[in-house]
């Protein structure tokens, strides 16, 4: 919940420069802002730039006051969502469940979705966080085909990292990672390859190198060192 429309537009505009360079270097890259900067963001967005909801409903209209449409968000251009998030499964008690009806949904729309998955301080601390990405996993994309996720994103952020600076150890990282790719080859056979995994959790500029130098770590999902532009540019400055 971060910028008015106002300075979405400026950071938007301000952005043109790091598109053009991710696209020369074959790398995608965007933003996902508030619902009421969509429209301006994909009004002056670079062509190149991926732009995402950060949630959305499963239902295409009806009595869900405060809720946004997949229609509402096609109409406006937008075709990534993220999925979720920890915020969204903290703070709104988003279930496995309830993100594989969205999930599905979006599939049906030929959207995008970023599906997040990642365990607390507690499961973390208790050992049990391949248990839990495992019920994320299997539960999110139940009832789903291979074909169905070609173009499916996963993002495995320990929830334990997030806005604590506390980093996830790369080995780490990369274990939980390759341990996602093991169960999407389980569900879905060698679409499982196709699949990008991303990693989130305190990435900074100064390590988001570390974090995709990982073998099953295809990019990053990056929450307040996005917010700046400085920084939103050295994140790119520092990977390629």
């Amino acid at each position: 919940m971060n910028k008015l429309a106002s300075e979405a537009k400026e950071f938007t505009l301000s952005a043109y420069p790091v598109i053009e360079k991710a696209t020369a270097h074959n790398i995608d890259i965007g933003v996902a802002p508030t619902y009421l900067s969509l429209s301006t963001v994909k009004e002056y967005a670079h062509k190149d730039m991926l732009v995402a909801a950060q949630n959305c409903h499963q239902f295409s209209s009806g009595a869900y006051t405060g809720e946004i449409s997949i229609e509402m968000l096609e109409e406006l251009g937008v075709n990534w969502v993220i999925i979720g998030h920890s915020e969204r499964r903290t703070y709104f008690n988003e279930t496995d469940e309830a993100c594989n009806a969205k999930i599905k949904a979006l599939i049906a729309h030929n959207m995008v979705p970023l599906y997040c998955v990642g365990e607390t301080l507690d499961q973390f601390e208790a050992g049990t966080t391949k248990e839990i990405v495992r019920h994320q996993v299997i539960t999110g994309l139940l009832g789903l085909t291979s074909s169905d996720v070609k173009d499916l994103v996963i993002a495995y952020e320990p929830v334990w990292s997030i806005g604590t600076g506390k980093n996830c150890p790369s080995d780490i990282a990369e274990e939980i990672c390759k341990y996602i790719r093991d169960i999407l080859h389980e569900l879905f056979g060698d679409t499982a390859e196709d699949i990008r995994i991303l990693y989130g959790g305190s990435v900074k500029p100064e390590n988001i190198r570390e974090y995709l130098t990982l073998p099953d770590v295809d990019g990053a999902l990056v929450g307040g060192a996005s917010l700046k532009i400085e920084s939103y540019v050295a994140l790119l400055d520092n990977i390629i």
